[in-house]
């Protein structure tokens, strides 16, 4: 019993020097944010034009639908 327990208290102990060592690291530097570039610019407004476009055709093609009447029963 005496060896189980002295072996426990010693895995508890190494377990413990290893947490406060890393705990004392310095931590790593963050990487520099990427700058967006000018090119990237027009992209994103590109992509609107485009979802604006889509939005613009289903608006178009609603209009264009005769307008159904409900029916009654």
């Amino acid at each position: 019993m005496k060896k189980l327990m002295s072996i426990i208290v010693s895995i508890l102990f190494a377990l413990s020097m290893t947490g406060l060592a890393f705990a004392q690291a310095p931590a790593p530097k963050a990487a520099e944010p990427v700058k967006a570039d000018e090119k990237k610019a027009p992209e994103k407004k590109k992509v609107k034009k485009v979802k604006k476009a889509k939005k613009e055709k289903k608006a178009e093609k609603k209009a264009e639908e005769p307008a159904k009447a409900p029916e009654k029963k």
